[in-house]
């Protein structure tokens, strides 16, 4: 039978919330926040934490930590919850995360996770100094990176003569855990354009989708399935975004969405906007990510709008369900404010998710 789904949320390492408008968020990007809600969302059924990433102030996040070591912090605090370090390559060498990675396993008995992100910003990598690649150029540098992760993780003297990275008879010990549930830490990749998800199906563990609705969904889990076919591999699983505004009727859930984007930063979330705009224009077909989302969708910026997880708690149980009808495997959630929220999931939401899985399942038997 299907796994039951995973809940993820986004680590808020990052001020300004996860939505870029001026309305009150009870979120802060501070560690002692953050500690706190990462033990409460391990109580309230939260399997995966992502901790997020900007290099440099911008769009509304003036103040931001950096992941690898946030998620670490994080992990020590806690003990079942799985905290997934976003990752840029071109800023970082597979080698050198795949060394950190490994200590940071077997400091959580094994419970960290990466995600290998593209990227799209490319004031970050001028301002740095480094070289800004186009769009697939950016995949193709991903998926060689993803492959060298892999490879130093789980094989010794390992070598490659890439077009991005050369390693010659590299050896990292001791290796991650190598545990039942995964050979080694867990390697997701977000990205919805062609590219993102035909290198997905080559490589990836998990394939992470901005926020869409069924039919984007079913575009993307078909794409990704077909690629993992030609591969010759098992298909990823699937991570679909949303932000989440569950009250007690319809009517407040609404009214909350309506006042976030009335409220907006306007000017910055189209700073954002011509941002990712132009980062996803330059993919080979013109179809990367954000090409299609609207104001509104921007002010949450992975379009988390879009899944629709807004309304009562058994509306968003239900429609949580249908997605996973659909092939999404876990969901990446957003809140507005975080422990108030989370604490109301695990005591609202997820028990009626758990009964309509079950449910489901019966009739499949």
């Amino acid at each position: 039978m299907p796994a039951p789904l995973k809940f993820a949320y986004w680590v808020p390492n990052v001020s300004g919330g996860l939505v870029t408008s001026k309305i009150e968020q009870r979120t802060d990007w501070g560690y002692e926040y953050n500690r706190e809600l990462a033990v409460l969302a391990e109580n309230n059924g939260f399997d995966y934490a992502l901790s997020q990433v900007r290099y440099m102030a911008s769009y509304g996040a003036e103040y931001q930590h950096e992941s690898t070591s946030f998620s670490l912090a994080l992990l020590l605090a806690t003990e079942r919850l799985k905290v997934i370090a976003a990752v840029h390559p071109g800023l970082w060498h597979p080698g050198v995360l795949a060394k950190l990675g490994a200590t940071a396993d077997h400091l959580s008995k094994g419970r960290f996770a990466v995600n290998v992100v593209s990227g799209w910003f490319k004031g970050e990598f001028t301002a740095l100094g480094e070289p800004w690649l186009e769009h697939d150029e950016r995949y193709r540098r991903t998926e060689e990176f993803i492959r060298a992760l892999r490879q130093i993780w789980t094989e010794d003297h390992t070598e490659l003569a890439g077009d991005f990275y050369r390693l010659r008879d590299f050896t990292l010990k001791p290796k991650p855990l190598n545990t039942p549930e995964r050979p080694h830490p867990e390697i997701f990749q977000g990205g919805n354009s062609t590219a993102a998800r035909a290198m997905a199906g080559r490589v990836s563990d998990w394939y992470f989708s901005n926020g869409k609705d069924f039919s984007g969904v079913t575009e993307q889990v078909d794409d990704v399935r077909k690629s993992a076919a030609e591969a010759g591999r098992s298909a990823p699983k699937f991570g679909l975004n949303g932000f989440l505004i569950a009250r007690d009727t319809e009517a407040e859930a609404r009214e909350t969405l309506r006042e976030i984007v009335a409220k907006a930063d306007t000017e910055a979330v189209e700073g954002f906007g011509a941002a990712v705009k132009q980062a996803g224009r330059s993919a080979a077909d013109g179809k990367g990510m954000w090409q299609d989302s609207s104001f509104e969708d921007l002010v949450q910026y992975n379009d988390g709008f879009r899944t629709g997880l807004i309304g009562t708690p058994e509306q968003i149980a239900e429609r949580i369900v249908a997605y996973k009808k659909l092939g999404v495997d876990l969901l990446l959630l957003g809140f507005l404010h975080y422990h108030e929220e989370v604490e109301y999931f695990g005591r609202r939401v997820l028990p009626l998710v758990r009964e309509l899985e079950s449910q489901l399942a019966d009739a499949e038997r």
